[in-house]
C-alpha cells in the first residue's frame, strides 16, 4: 500500500517565493549556499495550533493583536521560502476551533458539501503541501470536520484514528484518513539541476479525543497508540521508496517517562526508527527555545532535537513559523539527511518596555480572501443579549473567588436543576465545578477576561468560556468533592508559614484545570504540600489543602452524593481528576456550556455576577505571596472579596505583580 503524490518545484509556491526573494534583501540559508552538486537544501515550514486565528485580531476583545494572526504568518512563510533553494509547508493541526470565527462559522453559517471555511481558503491561497488533524477539529462532529477538510487542496493524513475498533494489526485498521502521504517532487540541488526526491509524512492525533469528544466519536471512531501506529507505517514508507519521513505529530514533548496512549508522545515518537524529523504541537509551547522545554530528558533545546532528531514546536494562534532545515545528500538513487538546523521564528518582539512590536504585515491576498468572513464573525460576535449590573473580570481568578467564574457557576445550576426537576435525580444537591479560562499565563499580560457593567454581548460570553465544551453532570460523593478540590489545589506552590513573598502560583498547572466548587465553601491551606500529582495519582495520602469544607453551613458529609454541574472534557475524566470520569456522569445535555451562559443571561435579562466569597486561602500569619496578573487588574485589586492584596511592581515580560496577605 502506497500514498504518493508528485509535484513539481516549479509551482505557484516557488513563484511567490521569488517574488519576495525579489523585493527585499534575502539571507540565503547556509544549506542553500553551500550545497554541493550532490547536495541539496530542503526547508519544511510548520505552523501548528492555529484556531481559526487567520486575521491579527482577538474577537473577545474587539480589537486588532500583533501577536496573532496566519495573514502575519503568511508574509514570514513568503520571507523564509525566499531563503531556500526548496521548500514544503505543512499544518500540524488543531484549525478549526478556538475563537468567535470557528463557532461562527459552525454555529451561524453552517458547512454543507462544496462550501469553503476561511481557514481552508487560505491556507489553499498560501499552498500547504499536508497537514495533520488535531484534537479540536472533532469539537463540532464528524460531518463539519469532513465538510471542511475535503476543501482542502493538499492531502491530511492521520494514523491513528479509526473508523470503529481497533483491528489486531495497525496496517489492517480501517482509518478515516490515508495514515502517509509520499510527495514525489523536483529539488535544485547545489549546481542548480533538478532532481526528484520523495518526501513521505505521516500524521498523529491525541488519543484522548475519544474522551474528550466523546460525544462526537463514540461508536464512530477509535484511537491508537501514537507510537504504535507509527512503528507499524513508518517501515511501510520506507519500501515505498520515502527518502525522507517527516512526522507530523499534533502531540506534545513530555519527559515523564512512555506510557500506553499517551497524550504527549513526540519524545518517544522520535525513538521510532526511520523517522527523520518530529514537527510537534498541541501544547501551546516553543520548541526550540530558551525555557518551554528546560531539563526535559532527550530534549536538547538549544539545537532542537528530541533525541537526537530535529524537532520544532511553532507555538499557536500563528505566533511562529517553525523551521526545519535539511542539508540532503544524494546516495545513489536516494538522498540522505547528513545535516540539520531547526528554529522556530516569530511574527512578533517586545521593546525594552515589553511592548509588541510586529515583525511581519498582513500577506494582503490572505485578508482579502477571507474579508467576508471576518466582518460576518464582527457582527456575530457584537450581538447583544443582556446587561450585567457589575463588571466581569479575571484578573485575580486564581487567587480569589471572581465573577467571570461565578457566572459561569450561576448558570450551570440554574441549568442543570432545570434538567433534573422531573428527573430521579431532582432531589440531590446541585453543585457547579468551573474554572478561569482566561488568566494570563502563556497567554501575556492582556489575556484576561475584562467586561465592563452594561450590555453583554456574544464577544462577552465566548471571553467568559473559550471552549464549545457541552454541559454534563456527575454523581459523586462529599468525600469526591474534596478530592477533585484537592487536584485543583495543585495550581498553588507550598508556602510554609511565615514565609514572605514566596511565588504563589504554580506554572506547570493549567488555570483550566483550576476547578472552583460552587455551593459549597472551603479554604484552601498553602503551608500543606499537594495531595495529588498533575496526573492525579496521590503523592502525599497524609496532606489535606482543603480545610473547613462546608455544605449549607455545616461540615461536609463525606458519603452524601451530590450532583456536580461541569463540562464534558472534566466528566469524560480530561485533567485526570482522581475518581472523575464517564462512569460518573448522569446528564449529557445536548448544549454547549457557552449557549447556557447566553440563554441564562437572556432569562435573567440583568445579572449581578458579583463573587460570593466562598473560597478563600487560610489564614498564615506573618506569611506573604507573590503573583502575576494583567496590569489592568489593578483598578480592582481594592475590590477583591475575601483576599487582601497589594501593588508589588511589574514583571519584565509586561505583567503586574500583587502581593497576596495570608
Amino acid at each position: 500500500m502506497s500514498f504518493l503524490f508528485t509535484q513539481t518545484i516549479l509551482t505557484r509556491r516557488s513563484l511567490l517565493g521569488g517574488i519576495a526573494a525579489g523585493s527585499a534583501l534575502v539571507m540565503l540559508h547556509p544549506f542553500t549556499a553551500r550545497a554541493q552538486a550532490n547536495q541539496a537544501h530542503l526547508r519544511i515550514m510548520e505552523t501548528t495550533d492555529i484556531h481559526v486565528n487567520i486575521m491579527p485580531y482577538d474577537y473577545y476583545a474587539d480589537k486588532p493583536n500583533d501577536t496573532l494572526g496566519l495573514t502575519r504568518t503568511a508574509t514570514l512563510i513568503d520571507r523564509v521560502r525566499a531563503e531556500a533553494s526548496n521548500s514544503m509547508l505543512i499544518d500540524n493541526g488543531d484549525l478549526l476551533q478556538g475563537n468567535p470565527m470557528g463557532d461562527y462559522m459552525a454555529y451561524e453559517k453552517g458547512m454543507k458539501a462544496g462550501d469553503l471555511h476561511p481557514v481552508v481558503k487560505a491556507m489553499n491561497a498560501l499552498g500547504y503541501d499536508c497537514g495533520t488533524l488535531g484534537n479540536h477539529e472533532f469539537n463540532y462532529g464528524l460531518e463539519f470536520m469532513f465538510n471542511t477538510l475535503n476543501g482542502a487542496q493538499f492531502p491530511i493524513v492521520c494514523a491513528n484514528l479509526t473508523k470503529g475498533q481497533l483491528a489486531s494489526d495497525p496496517k489492517k485498521d480501517e482509518l478515516f484518513f490515508k495514515p502517509y502521504v509520499i510527495i514525489e517532487k523536483q529539488i535544485k540541488d547545489g549546481s542548480g539541476n533538478l532532481s526528484p526526491i520523495k518526501v513521505g509524512f505521516i500524521g498523529f492525533v491525541p488519543p484522548q479525543i475519544m474522551v474528550w469528544d466523546a460525544k462526537n466519536l463514540e461508536g464512530k471512531a477509535q484511537t491508537r497508540d501514537i507510537v504504535q501506529a507509527a512503528k507499524a507505517w513508518v517501515p511501510v514508507m520506507k519500501e515505498a521508496g520515502a527518502d525522507v519521513i517527516i512526522a507530523l505529530s499534533h502531540s506534545g514533548i513530555d519527559g515523564a517517562g512512555q506510557s500506553e496512549r499517551m497524550e504527549n508522545a513526540s519524545l518517544y515518537l522520535a525513538g521510532v526508527e526511520g523517522i527523520d524529523a518530529i514537527f510537534t504541537g498541541h501544547q501551546h509551547l516553543v520548541f526550540p527555545g530558551p525555557k518551554d522545554f528546560e531539563g526535559v530528558p532527550g530534549a536538547d533545546i538549544k539545537k532542537g532535537t528530541l533525541q537526537g532528531k530535529p524537532a520544532v514546536m511553532a507555538g499557536f494562534w500563528g505566533s511562529h513559523m517553525g523551521l526545519i532545515d535539511f542539508l540532503l545528500e544524494r546516495d545513489g538513487n536516494t538522498w540522505k539527511v547528513v545535516d540539520f538546523t531547526t528554529e522556530a521564528r516569530p511574527i512578533y518582539h517586545r521593546d525594552e518596555n515589553r511592548k509588541v512590536i510586529a515583525d511581519v504585515t498582513d500577506k494582503p491576498e490572505i485578508v482579502a480572501a477571507v474579508k467576508a468572513e471576518h466582518e460576518a464573525t464582527l457582527a456575530y460576535v457584537r450581538r447583544p443579549v443582556g446587561k450585567t449590573l457589575a463588571p466581569l473580570y479575571s484578573y485575580f481568578a486564581l487567587v480569589a473567588d471572581d465573577p467571570s467564574v461565578q457566572i459561569v457557576s450561576n448558570a450551570q445550576t440554574w441549568y442543570v436543576k432545570n434538567l433534573l426537576k422531573d428527573s430521579q435525580f431532582k432531589d440531590y444537591p446541585v453543585l457547579s465545578a468551573a474554572a478561569p479560562f482566561k488568566a494570563g499565563g502563556r497567554g501575556g499580560p492582556e489575556y484576561f477576561t475584562d467586561v465592563p457593567a452594561g450590555d453583554i454581548a456574544i464577544k462577552n460570553v465566548a471571553d467568559l468560556y473559550l471552549y464549545p465544551n457541552t454541559v454534563q453532570a456527575v454523581l459523586i460523593t462529599g468525600e469526591q468533592v474534596k478530592n477533585w478540590l484537592e487536584m485543583s489545589a495543585g495550581m498553588f506552590s507550598q508556602i510554609p508559614a511565615g514565609t514572605k513573598d514566596a511565588p504563589l502560583l504554580n506554572p506547570k498547572f493549567p488555570s483550566y484545570n483550576y476547578d472552583i466548587i460552587d455551593g459549597v465553601t472551603y479554604q484552601i491551606d498553602l503551608s500543606q504540600p499537594q495531595r495529588y500529582d498533575g496526573d492525579g495519582k496521590l503523592v502525599n495520602p497524609n496532606a489535606h489543602r482543603i480545610a473547613d469544607l462546608k455544605f449549607e453551613g455545616k461540615p461536609i458529609d463525606l458519603k452524601q452524593k451530590f450532583v456536580v454541574a461541569t463540562n464534558n472534557y472534566r466528566a469524560g475524566g480530561g485533567g485526570k481528576f482522581p475518581e472523575i470520569a464517564a462512569d460518573k456522569v448522569i446528564l449529557v445535555a445536548p448544549d454547549t456550556n457557552r449557549d447556557v451562559i447566553v440563554r441564562y443571561i437572556i432569562e435573567q435579562g440583568s445579572i449581578n455576577p458579583s463573587a460570593d466569597a466562598n473560597w478563600t486561602f487560610k489564614a498564615l500569619p506573618g506569611t506573604s505571596a507573590v503573583f502575576e496578573s494583567g496590569p489592568k487588574g489593578r483598578q480592582y485589586a481594592a475590590a477583591v472579596k475575601g483576599a487582601k492584596i497589594e501593588d508589588a511592581g511589574d514583571s519584565p515580560e509586561g505583567f503586574a505583580k500583587f502581593r497576596l496577605i495570608l
